[in-house]
């Protein structure tokens, strides 16, 4: 018997109320609720897992607009609907106003049907009743509901938290802020990084041409590939399992020209995570030399190991060590170059983990400075005399940017920020500014908000 086409969209659906809900009651990161769930959408039709995904980020996205929508509509405060009966409305809400493909009447019978098996029959008697009363408003004026207070309003309207609004209109003023929070919401290409130790990016762009949408060159790094509308999974293609790419954001693939690693030197990388950086900077060096790949976390290790298998890297050492604690005997003693890629907040990538933004509300800035200063003395001590130490966070904010290193400047007299913009591709060259650091933002450069500064011992 063929498969209920209508069974199958209730279960991507479902699979979505049941992803939003675990994010709600842990403290695990999208990415990996998503891919917790990865064997049960493994049965989905290619159509419904880019569904799942559409419905997941989507409702993340716009979390604070949904709201204030049901909050017009509902009877009872917000606080006081079910937190699954709250992820219902969001899918159905999120579907009738930005998913043009799926009717309306569907999305409301589904999540009426929905809440009848999940909750109770009562509460998918409100979720009806709430969802039609919305229907026969629509199109639905926002603006004339929201609240006079400008912030207030731009928080709901871009569904940001006040807190962030607050502190990046402080800090860009209001048309700005407007204009990084409508690029944080844009939904962004994939973006790859050519592994030019297998390949070229034309020759790469040319296998992958026929099965995107759209595919072009990124702007400033000279291996980057931005593309939309693939029809196939990526570990599925072809160039993906000859190691010809790795999946990296533009911003994340400019700091290892930060770094600029030569040949025969021998680098650390000091939170090297799953090794998107850590195989870039072994193929700048054109895997010769030897790159100290260390990270705390087992797992992430195993699959760092794993991706170098994939792309045909040999240079990599791989060292679990937690740099918190003193254990570097394992490692030698000095370094040409060093790079650290130190835990954050991750408020510049909320494009790609829109779900930052309501972690935001949890996060403790003057904590995440406080560790990564710690983290930078820790490292600084293994940069040989004339070595190179570069300080990387994927966060536009200033507790975790330039007060980290005018803190560490200040007890460490022995390094300068370096001026040389060599060893920079011509472009990147453009995004250093007059204090010395590499900074990328969304609304002006069409990448995630990273921060790197290029550091130099003298002695």
């Amino acid at each position: 018997m063929a498969p209920d086409p209508k069974r199958n969209d209730i279960a991507a659906r479902k699979t979505a109320l049941d992803i939003l809900n675990t994010l709600e009651r842990c403290h695990d990161l999208l990415d990996t609720v998503v891919e917790n769930f990865a064997g049960e959408m493994a049965a989905f039709s290619s159509e419904n897992r880019r569904l799942t995904h559409a419905i997941v980020f989507g409702v993340l996205r716009w979390r604070r607009r949904l709201d204030w929508m049901i909050s017009q509509k509902a009877r009872l405060p917000l606080d006081r609907i079910s937190p699954d009966i709250r992820n219902i409305l969001r899918i159905a809400l999120f579907q009738m106003l930005f998913m043009d493909r799926i009717p309306d009447f569907a999305a409301v019978d589904t999540a009426v049907e929905i809440a009848k098996g999940w909750v109770s029959v009562k509460s998918s008697r409100f979720v009806n009743a709430l969802l039609r009363n919305t229907l026969r408003s629509l199109p639905f004026d926002l603006h004339k509901s929201l609240p006079d207070d400008p912030m207030a309003a731009l928080g709901i309207s871009q569904s940001f938290p006040d807190r962030l609004i607050h502190r990046w209109v402080d800090r860009f003023g209001m048309d700005e802020t407007r204009r990084l929070c409508e690029a944080m919401n844009q939904i962004p290409p994939v973006t790859i990084r050519t592994n030019t130790l297998r390949t070229s990016r034309e020759a790469l762009r040319e296998m992958l041409d026929e099965i995107c949408e759209k595919i072009y060159a990124t702007a400033y790094v000279p291996e980057g590939l931005s593309f939309y509308g693939l029809s196939k999974p990526i570990d599925q293609l072809t160039a993906f399992q000859k190691g010809l790419f790795q999946v990296q954001d533009e911003a994340a693939q400019a700091v290892a020209h930060c770094l600029s690693p030569r040949p025969n030197e021998m680098i650390l990388d000091a939170c090297a995570g799953m090794g998107g950086k850590t195989g870039h900077i072994a193929q700048l060096m054109g895997n010769a030399g030897k790159v100290f790949a260390i990270d705390k976390d087992k797992d992430k290790l195993r699959r760092l190991s794993e991706e170098m298998g994939r792309l045909g890297i040999t240079s990599v050492n791989i060292c679990q060590m937690d740099l918190a604690k003193p254990i570097w005997q394992t490692i030698p003693e000095a370094f040409d170059r060093v790079l650290l890629d130190a835990p954050c907040s991750g408020l510049g990538v909320i494009r790609r983990n829109p779900d930052i933004k309501w972690a935001a509300e949890k996060r403790n800035l003057d904590r995440f400075a406080g560790r990564q200063l710690s983290l930078l003395d820790a490292v600084s001590q293994r940069v040989a005399p004339a070595g190179v130490l570069v300080y990387a966070v994927c966060t536009m904010e200033p507790e975790e940017t330039d007060g980290v290193v005018e803190k560490f400047l200040s007890s460490h007299p022995q390094f300068d920020v370096m001026e040389s913009k060599s060893g920079l591709a011509g472009d990147l060259r453009h995004m250093i500014d007059d204090r010395g650091a590499f900074r990328s933002f969304p609304h002006i450069h069409h990448m995630e908000g990273f921060f790197a500064v290029r550091l130099r011992r003298r002695s």
